[in-house]
């Protein structure tokens, strides 16, 4: 268990421990001393729209700086941008200042390896204990220096862009970008636009404080409107840092991330190119994608929920595909980390090939009704040793059968237990939810 790493990076309310300048100081001290055990390090930082990035940034570079670790400055770019550019530019790790999909009030901090992926647990445990000591500088002369890389943002579109088929031609499509105000809003027009497509851009004016805020994939009705509206052919929402992604068919109907992930799972299996034959979710994806995925002799393999745990599992099973139904899709084939612009850019690609809209690819899978409550918590609770709980669980899971599941769990992010039932039926699936959570 650990004292401050969560299931993505540490995060919490700015202000309020340990999201605070003076810790954030010692952490990029503490990351810095042990990147700095192998030699000479380097690190990459970067961070999304939201107002107290800029202390965090500075917090952070005067750590690693007090570390010996020299720093370059990205300033706002998408996260998985940071994983391809710690790569890119030889860094030790990169460095994101983000609360991902949370509120302008939230900020936390993730890291990458060198290779760009999330730091394993044995890195993690040896920087929490380095924290546990009193932070002492290196000498003058042994001090890091900072450089600012402007060059960054090119670099990161001209990836993204060589991920995709260029015979592929977006020039019939029209598209409405929703970056929630984060940290896509000067990347993600580049990219589509030059790739052909015709396209309009909405949330793209942060201010520090509107990140998220009634737009992005966790609030897709303004996207909605706007693809009617304007009569587009689709619409691709990203969340505040760039990982996440959520679409909208030409019929205004949102197209989530377990629905996204297996049309590109069926486009690769036909094409012979899904490593496997197997798909990576979560206890959260939805029945109706492991049955139709099942339908297909695709193997699907759940792993807990978060993208880190996502990966671990598709590593172990040699998979270049997984998925969360909250739009973290990875197609490991194309980059190391969970990038909502490349998943885009597949799901376009299967579009124009399949030569369907996204509405018909969308509706290729039955998506079972799915009920999902949060329940607010004050104190922890031992969902393992909750004996009324599990009775009402055991009844519900009876009355369900095979059409349906429940999966009750703590959020690693929030002070949330989450609730979720799936069933064929709606009804039945809104009314176990709300047994289960009476009990809690």
């Amino acid at each position: 268990m650990h004292q401050y790493f969560g299931t993505d990076g540490i995060r919490g309310r700015v202000g309020v421990a340990p999201i605070t300048a003076d810790f954030l100081l010692k952490l990029g001290w503490a990351v810095g001393s042990v990147l700095s055990e192998k030699g000479q390090a380097s690190v990459i930082i970067g961070k999304d729209t939201r107002v107290s990035g800029y202390l965090f940034e500075s917090a952070l570079e005067a750590g690693f700086l007090s570390a010996g670790v020299n720093v370059g400055l990205l300033g706002p770019m998408p996260t998985p941008g940071i994983a391809y550019l710690t790569q890119a530019y030889g860094a030790s790790a990169g460095v994101v200042i983000s609360a991902s999909h949370n509120y302008y009030e939230d900020n936390g901090v993730k890291f990458f390896s060198k290779m760009g992926l999330k730091l394993s647990d044995a890195q993690q445990k040896a920087i929490e204990k380095k924290l546990e000591e009193p932070m002492v500088s290196v000498d003058t002369k042994s001090i890091g220096k900072a450089v600012r890389h402007d060059q960054a943002i090119g670099r990161y579109i001209e990836f993204c862009k060589s991920t995709f088929d260029r015979s592929v031609d977006l020039s019939k499509l029209t598209i409405v970008i929703d970056c929630a105000n984060g940290a896509t809003y000067h990347i993600a027009q580049s990219v589509f636009a030059e790739l052909g497509a015709e396209v309009i851009m909405i949330n793209n004016q942060p201010d520090g404080y509107n990140i998220n805020l009634n737009c992005g994939t966790t609030d897709t009705r303004h996207l909605q409107s706007e693809v009617l509206k304007r009569g587009a052919d689709l619409g691709i929402a990203f969340d505040g840092d760039g990982d996440r992604l959520m679409m909208v068919d030409h019929q205004g109907e949102l197209v989530d991330g377990d629905e996204l992930t297996f049309i590109i799972a069926k486009a690769w299996h036909a094409s012979g190119t899904l490593q496997s034959d197997t798909v990576i979710g979560t206890q959260m994806s939805n029945l109706g994608m492991r049955h139709a995925l099942g339908g297909l002799g695709i193997k699907f393999i759940e792993a807990n929920v978060g993208d880190r745990f996502v990966m671990e599992q598709m590593k172990q099973n040699s998979a270049v595909l997984g998925g969360e139904g909250s739009g973290h899709i990875i197609c490991l084939n194309k980059t190391t980390s969970g990038d909502g612009i490349i998943a885009a850019l597949q799901v376009l690609e299967v579009v124009y090939k399949a030569e369907k809209t996204l509405s018909d690819l969308k509706n290729e899978m039955i998506k079972y009704p799915q009920v999902l409550i949060n329940v607010k918590t004050t104190t922890k609770v031992d969902l393992d040793n909750h004996t009324r709980l599990d009775e009402v669980v055991n009844a519900v899971e009876a009355e369900l059968g095979d059409e349906g599941r429940v999966l009750i769990r703590a959020s690693g992010t929030e002070p949330l237990i989450r609730v979720m039932v799936e069933a064929s039926d709606l009804n039945l699936a809104e009314a176990s939810a709300k047994k289960l959570v009476a009990v809690l």
